[in-house]
């Protein structure tokens, strides 16, 4: 089970290669975290699809995509009709997406004081206004899961 989710975190690093800092601010979301959270939302599918009015590995709808910046790959404009499934089915623009969205939207969703990667789960599944929702016990299960896989990475204090 726990090569499972090292295999989903290796290819969440492997094509995204995250930086860790976006326009000179350090990014929220852990690579583990995300990688986690890719893992919970889609099982890290790949195929760049668009289908129920989300997009890519993470899921991502048009209005998230929005509020995290409408960012874009090959300098397309944001205007254009193919810039959000572009971006959200590229692993590297979708992940900067994320953590723009989190920069704006994260907060602590379940009330233990610390702003970690439950509550960048919660932010991303339920939206930066509903996160205090339930997630479900798939979505949560698989995200625990995988998050203890690393638990000697102390993801909790990483956000």
């Amino acid at each position: 089970m726990a090569n499972k989710y090292f295999t989903a975190i290796a290819i969440a690093l492997i094509c995204v290669g995250f930086a860790v800092i976006i326009n000179g601010q350090e990014k929220p979301v852990t690579d583990i975290c995300l990688g986690c959270i890719c893992e919970a939302i889609s099982g890290c599918n790949q195929t760049a699809i668009c289908s129920g009015g989300v997009c890519g590995l993470f899921r991502i709808t048009w209005a998230y995509w929005a509020d995290g910046g409408k960012l874009t790959i090959n300098n397309e404009d944001p205007q254009s009709e193919s810039a959000y499934p572009n971006c959200v089915n590229d692993a590297y623009c979708a992940a900067n997406t994320i953590q723009n969205y989190m920069s704006k939207f994260g907060q602590d969703c379940n009330n233990d004081n610390v702003v970690d990667c439950y509550d960048y789960a919660a932010v991303h599944k339920l939206g930066g206004y509903g996160c205090k929702g339930e997630l479900g016990y798939q979505y949560y299960s698989t995200l625990q899961n995988c998050l203890n896989s690393f638990q000697n990475l102390d993801v909790r204090t990483a956000k």
